[in-house]
């Protein structure tokens, strides 16, 4: 079986994020950059597979500038055995990013897509969804455990009310959510082996792949700070104001 693996460069997630001068964007120049923490869970899903000998090769993919063969290289020092870059310099939109990510699916037939339910950056959660609607898969997405049973990826999602688990027929789409696993460290000698592995790039025009956005962002702002909280004396003073300043009682 073979897995294809989505990762996003973005912001560290360490990192505070400031919009910059003419409100367009966040600020990104100097920062500090990483994999998407939700990839890193899906990339350790699709190497922990390989292990259990659910999957015999794991393809790391990105969408991106340049840069993203860092995170690509990160990818395959964890244990992915190939990656490949669809390299733009464009701020793709999730169904762009969809639409490319079933291009790359249509010439690696993988039998299972693993994507991060969102990215932290654009916080969308749209590209899983879109990729499955193009494809035309099976989806399992918010995975908190991903089984393979025979032609059937077993997936147990969270939902509002518990869980639930579903049954996929492969080859499918699932995204992960945070508790689906703990991602490993790269040690020093898979991230040396890992500039040996094959890091193949193409383009989205090399696709055939119309990326032309369809939104338009307005402005960004910062949210509004949050007010300090009101300390009271007593639970009589609290009630009190519940009942006459918050109208809440």
């Amino acid at each position: 079986m073979k897995i294809m693996v989505t990762v996003k460069r973005v912001v560290d997630a360490n990192i505070k994020v400031r919009v910059n001068a003419d409100n367009t964007d966040v600020e990104l120049a100097n920062l500090k950059m990483a994999m998407n923490p939700f990839d890193e869970i899906a990339v350790e899903e699709a190497i922990r597979l390989k292990e259990r000998g659910d999957a015999d090769e794991v393809v790391a993919v990105s969408v991106g500038s340049d840069a993203c063969q860092e995170v690509l290289r990160t990818a395959l020092a964890l244990g992915a055995d190939r990656a490949l870059l669809v390299k733009t310099e464009q701020q793709l939109e999730p169904l762009a990013v969809a639409k490319t990510l079933k291009a790359v699916a249509d010439n690696e037939q993988p039998d299972l897509i693993i994507l991060g339910k969102q990215s932290i950056d654009g916080d969308n959660n749209q590209t899983g969804q879109m990729l499955a609607a193009l494809t035309d898969r099976p989806q399992g997405t918010f995975a908190s455990e991903l089984k393979i049973d025979g032609d059937e990826a077993r997936v147990t999602r969270e939902v509002d009310g518990g869980l639930q688990q579903v049954g996929l027929k492969l080859p499918a789409i699932v995204t992960t959510d945070l508790r689906l696993n703990e991602p490993r460290y790269a040690s020093l000698p898979n991230i040396m082996k890992a500039k040996r592995k094959p890091l193949d790039t193409t383009t989205p025009e090399q696709l055939g792949i119309d990326t032309q956005p369809r939104l338009t962002t307005l402005k960004v702002t910062t949210p509004p700070e949050r007010e300090a909280g009101v300390k009271v004396a007593d639970v009589a003073e609290l009630v009190s104001k519940l009942k006459l300043e918050a109208g809440v009682i």
